[in-house]
């Protein structure tokens, strides 16, 4: 009998009413969006997805839903958690889409423009919130695949293992181990498509250089995998916590939990006498691993930075300041060129080796030779004679291209990177023959724009450069290519005019990232902000203002070491897949 009660104390967990569940989701999300600017709140991203591991591995099912197949079977309720709890992280880190509205300076009336505001902000919050519900079904499956029988996160109270750890001590961690796996495998997977920013690696940029220096050795899934495997750690060690709840009177009645289940409200009390050994090293855990990852990047971030005089640089940066209202009219065109050319000569005067300029600074087709020589910044180039590296449009077939072009001191193009990843909506439709005549107008420009590819190398006469427009710094595998084939400095070019201050300090954040992990001096020049000086350890030299007009030089240094995540790339995370299906074949066999 003491064995029997003791069993049904240990089985029986505190239960969360289901609206207070969805709540504590969302909320968590929530919470991970305040990592991110304006806020920039990283720390709070070391628990933040706490709440949902705790609701995932507390889930149980219906009593009416028991007998169906546990891995097939998930009620939609249960997928209301990683969805509310996406939908705060992403819907609040993304917000910033809203400054595209109001569009009327494409034609688009208000409302109409209000309405693809709010459609682009649902749209990707949303795509956003569908990895962390796939995450959650593929977590759910794997452990409930793991043993035969009611050892599952579906069907067994979770302080028995949960998630298919049945009553072994390595349960907690075989779970935390795939839990890790899967989110690193989908944000890799996702990061292969068009719409991509919020990864949990750029929660801790630019601000927690330390733990960024982990993607040196893998990349964004580095710093990714650490935050959720100390979020894992966490909730685990709160769940082994509950294991000795206090005395709780007898009797109660059957409620419905945040799971679609049911629960007793007054649990029985523990046998006299008997006592439940706390697991001490769970609740250490967290933190050691925790440490444990700061001190290592921290140690890559004390390497020594030598710099040799031999590959000094002076790149000098024009931040235009062209608001987007006037950029594609005479106006606009008139006051970029004279902004452009003042700075340009300020620049060469003086002594710099390169002139930089933001995305499409100067929105004309610069592969026409014809209509390049007509403009005032070109004539420039053959008078100071300093390298210009121009923001413009390219000629590709019947389309065009964003691209930018090195313009030596005889007028010619030496090289030229296309950009690779295109916005959706602002630089082409996504099924243009089902929604183009519906938002065409989103688009500023007469042609639609063609991608670049995605194994371009930028040559200039000091040397290879590795090159992104705008959009691409949120790919860390354009940067990752370009260096392992020999880039020996970053530079990035953007145009943010049409987004709220919050998404040019996130596009900062991501360039950051890509130093860190490349290893490399980076030059930001942006149309209204942030431009910026980078060092290889994610440093910034320098800042601009926003919506500011600014003419800033600085020397860089070129590099040629190469990372381990540069030479190997992402080998953290099929590691981690691997180790956690071995893991979960030894316990089955077991």
């Amino acid at each position: 009998m003491a064995i029997f009660n003791k069993q049904i104390f240990e089985n029986i967990a505190v239960r969360i009413p289901k609206n207070l569940g969805w709540a504590i989701a969302l909320l968590g999300g929530i919470v991970m969006g305040l990592t991110t600017a304006p806020v920039n709140a990283w720390l709070l991203a070391w628990f933040a997805l706490v709440p949902l591991w705790v609701l995932v591995v507390d889930y149980q099912q219906p009593k009416a839903e028991i007998n169906k197949p546990k891995f097939l079977f998930i009620p939609s309720s249960f997928f209301l958690l990683p969805l509310l709890w996406g939908i705060g992280y992403h819907g609040l880190a993304l917000s910033w889409i809203m400054g595209i509205h109001p569009m009327t300076w494409l034609g688009v009336p208000w409302w109409p423009s209000l309405a693809i505001a709010l459609f682009c902000w649902a749209f990707i919050t949303l795509w956003g919130a569908a990895l962390v519900a796939v995450w959650t079904w593929l977590f759910v499956t794997f452990n409930s695949l793991s043993l035969p029988g009611k050892n599952s996160i579906l069907h067994s109270p979770p302080l028995q293992g949960g998630a298919g750890g049945g009553n072994s001590k390595f349960s907690s961690l075989i779970r935390v181990l795939i839990g890790t796996a899967l989110w690193c495998a989908l944000e890799s997977f996702w990061s292969q498509g068009s719409l991509w920013w919020t990864s949990l690696s750029y929660t801790q940029s630019p601000h927690n250089l330390a733990i960024l220096h982990l993607g040196q050795l893998s990349g964004p899934s580095a710093v990714t995998a650490a935050i959720v495997a100390v979020n894992g750690l966490i909730a685990e060690a709160w769940m082994e916590g509950r294991r000795t709840p206090p005395y709780p009177p007898l009797g109660g009645k059957e409620e419905e939990t945040a799971f679609g289940g049911s629960k007793n409200n007054s649990p029985l009390p523990p046998p006299r006498g008997e006592k439940r050994e706390k697991n001490w090293i769970a609740y250490f855990l967290p933190g050691i691993l925790c440490l444990t990852l700061h001190i290592v990047g921290w140690s890559l971030y004390n390497r020594p930075l030598i710099q040799e005089a031999g590959t000094a640089l002076k790149i000098g940066i024009i931040q235009g300041n062209i608001p987007n209202e006037i950029k594609f009219d005479s106006q606009g065109w008139r006051r970029a060129l004279e902004g452009y050319t003042a700075g340009y000569k300020q620049l060469a005067d003086r002594g710099v080796d390169v002139v930089l300029t933001p995305e499409t600074a100067l929105p004309f087709f610069w592969t026409n030779e014809y209509q390049r020589s007509t403009l005032s910044f070109y004539q420039a180039i053959l008078d100071r004679g300093v390298l210009a590296l121009v923001g413009g449009f390219g000629q590709e077939g019947d389309g065009m291209t964003n691209s930018l072009l090195a313009i030596d001191k005889t007028g010619e193009i030496l090289s030229r990177y296309d950009k690779n990843k295109l916005v959706p909506l602002g630089e082409y439709i996504p099924f243009y023959e089902i929604l183009g005549g519906i938002i065409n107008r989103l688009s500023p420009l007469d042609a639609h724009l063609i991608p670049g590819n995605s194994q371009q190398l930028f040559e200039t006469p000091f040397g290879r450069a590795i090159v992104g427009i705008c959009y691409d710094s949120a790919f860390a595998e354009i940067f990752r290519y370009q260096a392992a084939k020999g880039g020996e400095f970053m530079l990035t070019a953007s145009n943010n005019a049409h987004y709220k201050p919050p998404m040019l300090a996130q596009h900062h954040a991501l360039d950051v990232m890509r130093a860190i992990e490349t290893d490399r001096w980076a030059a930001i020049a942006t149309n209204t902000g942030y431009s910026a000086f980078v060092n290889p350890r994610g440093e910034t030299v320098w800042m601009s203002g926003i919506n500011t007009y600014e003419v800033q030089d600085a020397t860089i240094y070129r590099r040629q070491t190469q990372t381990l995540y540069v030479r190997w790339g992402d080998w953290l995370m099929p590691v981690l897949l691997v180790l956690a299906g071995l893991a979960r074949f030894v316990i089955r066999i077991k």
